[in-house]
C-alpha cells in the first residue's frame, strides 16, 4: 500500500509543492504548526530514519540542505527548526522518512 507521500510524489494526490528535484519533492504541510511549514520528503521510501542505511547518505544530507534553501527562499533568516518524527512515540505519523521545517515565529524550548 502506498503512503500519502508516495501518492502526492506520483500526483495521485494534489498537495502546494514548492519544490522539487530529482531526489526529493517538498510541500506545505497541511496542518501547520508555524507559518511556515514544510515537509521535505525524499522521492525514494525510507520508513523511518532509524530504518536508514549507509547507502541512504547521500539523500539524507541532500533533505537538510534542500529546507535550508527552502528556509531562505521563505525569508526564514532569523531562525527556523528542522524536526525528523521517528516512531509512534517520536511523533511519526505517516510511514515514509520526512523532514519538517517550521518557521516564521518564535519557537519554544523543550519542544515536547
Amino acid at each position: 500500500m502506498k503512503s500519502i507521500f508516495q501518492k502526492i510524489i506520483s500526483r495521485e494526490i494534489p498537495a502546494d509543492i514548492i519544490f522539487e528535484d530529482n531526489l526529493c519533492i517538498v510541500i506545505r504541510d497541511i496542518e501547520p504548526q508555524a507559518p511556515v511549514h514544510c515537509l521535505v520528503i525524499p522521492k525514494k521510501k525510507i520508513e523511518r530514519i532509524a530504518l536508514s542505511e549507509d547507502s541512504d547518505q547521500k539523500i539524507l544530507g541532500h533533505l537538510l540542505l534542500v529546507a535550508k534553501k527552502v528556509a531562505l527562499k521563505e525569508k526564514l533568516e532569523e531562525g527556523f527548526r528542522i524536526v525528523i518524527n521517528n516512531g509512534i512515540k517520536g511523533g511519526e505519523s505517516v510511514p515514509h522518512l520526512h523532514v519538517h521545517l517550521l518557521g516564521g515565529r518564535q519557537m519554544q524550548w523543550p519542544p515536547g
